[in-house]
């Protein structure tokens, strides 16, 4: 599955002489003349010669650095367009789905409602449309025998901060009513695992800006060069990578600013020894 790709990283980087260092968070970054020279963390202060932030743009340039060494104002991240959020259900259940596919787009309910309830008017929606994965249909792993995996997700807008437990769980009933109506089959009765992740969620376990989930919208304002810079626009040694910087949201975006930043340190290195 997807963790495959984390698990493969990981593995990589230890061939390759990487010390990880987990269950720290940053709590602040040390800037002089313009240059970023140290990492604090709730557990000790590094050293750097070069920081890359792959955590939420908006919180590092926000929350972290000095205000006279950010790349952009708050008013400039509060004008930006955001991607979807999402409400999120975890669920396992005793049994197993006939006909059930791997994955499933529930489209049965009115697309452009939806749509302006995400980024015209935001708001919970009325009647969302929806995914399911199943996993457990196509790998075994995915569950025990018998039972099946489930991953409900129903895009919402950024933002929205009334993430209390009857708003989850008024939706989760929404889902199960139109899943079981569909399939044909019930569920209910057969849950043995439930866990919801939404907006709160988000923020608390990624500081992510205004709880997205997928970055900036892409909008033609917000392309290419018109996103936050993978540079720091104030600070020689720092660089950005993840979703909200190019090229853009996704996994396979992310690895690639990643790949992009990677390729302009190496440039920066050079161009240093050249001086020297």
């Amino acid at each position: 599955g997807m963790y495959s790709i984390v698990e493969a990283m990981y593995s990589l980087a230890m061939e390759l002489g990487v010390e990880f260092r987990f269950d720290e968070e940053v709590t602040s970054l040390g800037v002089s003349d313009k240059t970023l020279n140290s990492v604090s963390t709730n557990q000790k202060t590094y050293s750097a010669d070069y920081v890359v932030g792959a955590a939420d743009y908006h919180h590092i340039d926000q929350k972290l650095l000095p205000e006279a060494y950010r790349s952009y104002s708050e008013s400039y991240w509060q004008s930006r367009s955001l991607a979807p959020s999402c409400l999120l259900y975890y669920v396992g259940i005793n049994k197993k789905l006939d006909d059930l596919q791997h994955h499933s787009l529930f489209f049965d309910t009115d697309f452009d409602q939806h749509s302006a309830e995400i980024y015209t008017d935001p708001g919970w929606p009325a009647d969302p449309l929806f995914y399911v994965c199943a996993s457990s249909v196509t790998d075994p792993n995915a569950a025990p025998a018998g039972h099946e995996n489930l991953f409900f997700l129903i895009p919402v807008a950024a933002g929205l901060e009334n993430d209390t437990e009857p708003v989850r769980s008024r939706y989760f009933d929404l889902l199960l009513n139109r899943f079981e109506n569909r399939i044909g089959q019930t569920i209910r009765e057969s849950i043995v695992f439930k866990k919801s992740f939404a907006y709160s969620d988000f923020v608390s376990n990624y500081h992510s800006f205004r709880g997205n989930a997928y970055g900036l919208a892409n909008t033609l304002r917000q392309t290419a060069i018109l996103k936050p810079s993978c540079k720091s626009k104030k600070i020689r040694n720092l660089f950005y990578a993840g979703q909200l910087t190019v090229p853009g949201p996704g996994v396979p975006p992310s690895l690639v600013s990643g790949e992009v930043v990677a390729t302009l340190i190496l440039k920066n290195i050079d161009a240093n020894f050249a001086v020297r």
